[in-house]
């Protein structure tokens, strides 16, 4: 089972995750990847937490992979 990405408690530097990248959010395809930075500052996200991967792709996050 895997966890939401719109609480950022959940997420932190080095998880790997999906998400959704900004030209890719009306298709809904995702990219995996592992988190470098979170930029979403508000403790909730109804679309998912804003990140940078560590490839400096940055979309908001849809799952986080267990296990990470």
């Amino acid at each position: 089972m895997s966890k939401s990405g719109q609480e950022r408690k959940n997420i932190h530097a080095g998880v790997e995750v999906d998400i959704v990248l900004k030209q890719d959010q009306r298709s809904g395809k995702t990219t995996r990847g592992v988190v470098k930075d979170i930029l979403t500052n508000s403790p909730k996200h109804p679309h998912g937490i804003k990140v940078r991967l560590q490839d400096g792709q940055v979309g908001r996050v849809k799952v986080i992979i267990e296990g990470s």
